[in-house]
């Protein structure tokens, strides 16, 4: 049987754009009240605009994910608006194409400090939380593809898509019996400011989307937002919008053979050696 969403709470982070702005849209249509959190005022302001428009109400919060003193006052801000929530999705994170070895300890620290350390603070929290006051919810990290398998130069942002990955299994089954869901979101590429803002930290000129990207490959931001909203619906582990990719992941586990021949061609083209340059390796403010 479904889980009915109308009139419930979620706590969206990285909710100024792309795929958190999506959602919370999504979950508006769905009959469910957000909190939005981002740096950007202006741009969380728009998209609770357009909450509103569909009927829903939407507070904005705006702050850095990355601050864990952030995660507390996001909840007990959500709680004093909303006075309660059910849904937390923690969307925030960013990518940078460079070879592990050419990447500064502070550059990678930096990267699971958002993509990783910041979503499970907010999950533990929240979950501590729910827990405590005996009522059931969904938490949801934003997970990626890459979370099975790896590539050239994105190795760091796969190692922390991973470890999401690895987090929201165990706490699907730690929560199972306090009635708290958990799942682990994976899109493939999807046409955000993702692949423009990771250019520029890695000191690259690129498109919006990888230009070696094939067609089928590539999503709309909706896309994924659709794939939450069946999953709040009808709870699953892992969220996926794309079977081709999901099973070439298990062919790539279970034959790592396949695997190595796609990522020796994908390491000859000219975008990804250009990550080994020394203009690819220079600091963007």
């Amino acid at each position: 049987m479904a889980i009915q969403l109308e009139g419930k709470v979620a706590i969206i982070t990285g909710a100024s754009s792309g795929i958190g702005a999506a959602t919370a849209r999504a979950m508006a249509k769905a009959g469910i009240d957000v909190v939005l959190v981002a740096r950007r005022r202006a741009r969380l302001e728009e998209v609770a605009k357009s909450v509103r428009d569909l009927g829903r109400s939407a507070h904005v919060i705006v702050g850095d994910v990355s601050d864990m003193r952030h995660v507390a006052a996001v909840l007990d801000e959500a709680e004093n608006h909303f006075g309660r929530f059910d849904i937390v999705f923690a969307n925030a994170g960013y990518g940078m194409e460079r070879p592990v070895h050419l990447m500064e300890d502070t550059e990678l620290r930096a990267m699971f400090e958002v993509n990783f350390f910041s979503s499970v603070a907010l999950l533990r929290e929240s979950a501590k939380r729910l827990c405590a006051a005996k009522r059931p919810g969904h938490l949801l990290m934003c997970s990626s593809c890459l979370s099975k398998f790896s590539m050239p130069n994105l190795g760091a942002y796969a190692a922390s898509k991973a470890a999401q990955e690895s987090i929201c299994r165990a706490m699907r089954f730690e929560l199972a019996a306090d009635h708290i869901e958990v799942a682990s979101v994976h899109p493939i590429t999807t046409t955000t400011e993702f692949f423009s803002e990771s250019s520029l930290r890695s000191g690259t000129q690129g498109a919006s989307i990888p230009e070696h990207a094939p067609k089928w490959f590539i999503q709309s931001p909706d896309r994924v937002a659709d794939a939450i909203i069946a999953c709040l619906r009808r709870p699953r582990s892992e969220v996926w919008t794309s079977r081709i990719v999901r099973l070439s992941s298990a062919l790539f586990t279970a034959f790592p053979w396949m695997l190595d021949m796609v990522l020796r061609r994908e390491a000859k083209r000219p975008s990804r050696r250009r990550a080994h340059s020394p203009k690819a390796t220079a600091k963007v403010p």
